[in-house]
C-alpha cells in the first residue's frame, strides 16, 4: 500500500494557523504545506477561478503522494470543495479524500452559543458564498447566522500591521457592523485562517459575553476524529513527524511570513501550478 504525507493547502499563509494546531494535536504525522502565494488572495476571485486554482493544487498534492488533503482556506472550501469532492475525485482517484475547514467549525459551533445567534467574519468570497450560513443551517437549523466581510484584515496580517495601532480602526469597524446587524450574537467564527493573528485585538473590542472561535483547533479535532473513524485512510498517512513547505512565489518572502505564523524557522521550496492543465 502506498503512503504519503497529509496535504495542507491555502492560497497563502493563513492555512499555517490550521497546520500549527493540527501538528500540536498530531505531531507524529508527516505534513506537506502548499501556499499559492503567487495568485493570492483568493477572496475576491470568481467561483470558477478559485475552483480551477484549487483543483490544480489538489492534483499537485496527489502527484506528491498525498492521500488526504485539507483545504485550509475558507474561500477554497466555500467555492471549490463540493465540486472537487463530487465531480473530480471519482475521476482522479476515488480512494483519496479532500476535506475543508467550514464543516468542522459549523459542526461544533452550537456548543459555543447560548443565545443561538452566531457571527461569521471572513473574506468577501466566503461571506458572499453564504457557506457558513448554509452549512450551519443544515446541522443546527435553530441557529441564526450573520456574516460580515472584512476585506482589509488579510492585508493587515500579510503586511505585518496586525499588531499595530493602525489595525484597531479596521478591526473595530467590522466588529461594530456585525453586532449592529445582530446585537444578540454571543459566538463569532473567525472564518478566515489569517484572522487568529488578530485575535487579541478582536477580543479587546468585543463584549465579554462573546466567544471567539478560531478554526484551527476545531479542524484539528475534526481531523483526528476523521482518522479514528477511517483507519483505512489513517494507514495511508506516513508518520515521520516532518513538515515540508512549498510556495508558488518567493521562498524567501514565504519563510519570513511563515515563521511568524509557525513561531519557528521555515524553509520553503518553490513550485508551480500549471493553470493550462
Amino acid at each position: 500500500m502506498k503512503t504519503g504525507a497529509i496535504g495542507i493547502f491555502d492560497s497563502g499563509y493563513g492555512g499555517l494557523t490550521v497546520l500549527s494546531e493540527i501538528r500540536a494535536r498530531m505531531s507524529g504525522y508527516d505534513y506537506l504545506y502548499l501556499g499559492d502565494n503567487a495568485r493570492a488572495p483568493y477572496g475576491n476571485r470568481s467561483y470558477e477561478r478559485v475552483y480551477q486554482f484549487t483543483l490544480e493544487a489538489v492534483k499537485w498534492f496527489f502527484d506528491k503522494g498525498c492521500h488526504l488533503v485539507i483545504l485550509a482556506c475558507n474561500t477554497a472550501s466555500a467555492k471549490a470543495l463540493r465540486t472537487i469532492q463530487q465531480v473530480d475525485l471519482p475521476k482522479l482517484d476515488p480512494g483519496r479524500r479532500v476535506l475543508g475547514v467550514i464543516r468542522p467549525t459549523a459542526e461544533r459551533v452550537a456548543r459555543f452559543t447560548r443565545s443561538g445567534h452566531v457571527g461569521v467574519l471572513g473574506t468577501d468570497g466566503t461571506i458572499l458564498s453564504r457557506s457558513y450560513e448554509l452549512e450551519i443551517d443544515k446541522l443546527h437549523p435553530g441557529l441564526t447566522v450573520t456574516g460580515e466581510a472584512c476585506p482589509m484584515w488579510v492585508p493587515l496580517v500579510e503586511n505585518r500591521e496586525h499588531d499595530k495601532p493602525g489595525a484597531d480602526y479596521f478591526v473595530k469597524q467590522h466588529l461594530d457592523r456585525l453586532l449592529q446587524q445582530d446585537p444578540d450574537i454571543d459566538a463569532i467564527i473567525l472564518g478566515c485562517t489569517h484572522y487568529p493573528l488578530l485575535i487579541e485585538k478582536i477580543v479587546d473590542f468585543l463584549p465579554d459575553k462573546v466567544t471567539v472561535i478560531p478554526q484551527g483547533k476545531e479542524v484539528a479535532d475534526s481531523l483526528l476524529d476523521y482518522l479514528h473513524r477511517h483507519p483505512e485512510m489513517e494507514a495511508k498517512c506516513t508518520k515521520g513527524g516532518t513538515v515540508q513547505y512549498y510556495t508558488t512565489d518567493s521562498p524567501e518572502k514565504f519563510n519570513q511570513m511563515a515563521s511568524l505564523f509557525m513561531n519557528e524557522p521555515v524553509d520553503a521550496r518553490k513550485t508551480s501550478l500549471d493553470i493550462t492543465k
